[in-house]
């Protein structure tokens, strides 16, 4: 077929659909790279050349070096255009090939500062973007210096998790030595940052060539650390539109983005504004879709499906031609998303007009809710919220990491 590329896709988790449908629909030759444990996923098959599969998903020494011989392999008989990640844990690998291989791309050390959060609030706080005040755990001396100029409660963070996950909340010095003791081996994985109570936001983005072509921002109604070790619900809605808050984020937004040298990618990024001072404080970013559905969220909002459209200007890009963003609608969104104690539960008490999609998936309780009018959202997610705590609403334990 004329013009047609071929692009490795890598995720261990069963995402990107709609991302592989596209390329497909390019008339490119698309592979995948992930589990074994998914070889039965409900993958878009019909929109797959091959698929290959992993033992493991970590990302030690020893399993990308392996990975570079399956894919040495691989490429005695099949070209290689471009590698893309579609999830955080994947982007290590994506740019340890891409370097091994020579093909173009976000290379090791410009991932880092889209995957390693101790990389991503050294690099911001050079480029003068906020952060709260941080420190690695490599020496005991600086923890020390840091718990008795910062005052607590702290976060103890893995640098290369995602969202809340395997986050610990510190009160004391007297409390965190034994929590860095149980890490182990594995403290230099993990970062020490003050706690600052605030709203979290997040900017869900596509760029191409160092340029934003969109970026929607949106607030958590519960924050995702609340969510993760309160066993809240996960709730976000759209910021109102060019207002200070949503100006000011996509003015953050873009500084980080040219501080960590994003060329072409989607992007969600986090921030936090403290409640003390209202000031904005980066959090995280990453160069792929936001998950927990945030981005069929962004679609109702805007009509920009992030997935469809990374895979357009990833096609575009490699192949030399114009990309160009559909027209964009300025309608609100909200999510709502949580455990069930029903196995399949009863969806009936909403319905309302503005609910546009339902989650169908086992053991959960998910909708999005959208209208020209935000009070209309967020009226119906406080309503449904209370339905669903009283009804519905169930928790499950903090997935176990070191040092828990």
């Amino acid at each position: 077929m004329e013009n047609q590329l071929s692009f490795l896709c890598i995720t261990c988790f069963l995402k990107g659909h709609n991302f592989l449908k596209a390329l497909k629909a390019e008339g490119n030759k698309v592979y995948l790279v992930t589990k074994k444990s998914l070889e039965h996923a409900d993958w878009p098959r019909e929109a797959l050349d091959e698929i290959f599969f992993l033992d493991t998903d970590a990302n030690s020494p020893e399993n990308l070096h392996n990975l570079s011989l399956g894919l040495a392999h691989l490429m005695q008989t099949r070209k290689i255009d471009r590698i893309v990640a579609l999830d955080d844990f994947d982007v290590e690998k994506a740019a340890y090939l891409r370097e091994e291989f020579r093909i173009p791309g976000m290379g090791s050390t410009t991932a880092r500062y889209f995957r390693d959060k101790l990389a991503m609030r050294i690099q911001a706080q050079d480029a003068g973007i906020p952060v709260p005040a941080f420190s690695s755990l490599f020496n005991d001396d600086d923890i020390r210096h840091f718990t008795q100029h910062v005052p607590g409660p702290w976060l103890v963070k893995p640098r290369s998790e995602a969202s809340a996950t395997g986050i610990k909340k510190i009160e004391s010095a007297e409390a965190l030595w034994p929590v860095l003791e149980s890490l182990g081996q594995e403290r230099h994985r993990f970062l020490i940052e003050s706690f600052k109570p605030g709203d979290v936001y997040h900017a869900d983005s596509l760029y191409l060539n160092g340029k934003a072509l969109f970026c929607r921002t949106s607030k958590y109604l519960t924050p995702p650390f609340d969510v993760a070790h309160g066993g809240g619900i996960f709730r976000s809605m759209t910021v109102d539109f060019d207002s200070p808050e949503d100006l000011a984020l996509k003015e953050l937004t873009g500084k980080v983005m040219s501080a960590f040298g994003m060329r072409s990618s989607a992007s969600h990024t986090e921030f936090i504004r403290s409640r003390e001072t209202g000031a904005f404080y980066f959090l995280e970013t990453s160069s792929r879709v936001g998950g927990a559905h945030l981005s069929d969220m962004v679609e109702k909002s805007s009509g920009i499906d992030l997935w469809t459209e990374w895979a357009k200007l990833e096609n575009a890009l490699v192949k030399g031609k114009t990309y160009t963003l559909p027209d964009t609608r300025k309608d609100y969104a909200g999510i709502l998303i949580t455990l069930s104690r029903q196995e399949q539960p009863d969806m009936s008490p909403f319905q309302a007009p503005e609910v546009v999609w339902h989650l169908h998936k086992k053991n959960h309780v998910g909708f999005i809710v959208q209208s020209t009018r935000k009070d209309r959202v967020l009226e119906l997610l406080d309503q449904y919220a209370e339905t669903v705590y009283r009804d519905y609403h169930t928790s499950a334990p903090v997935p176990n990491h070191p040092g828990d």
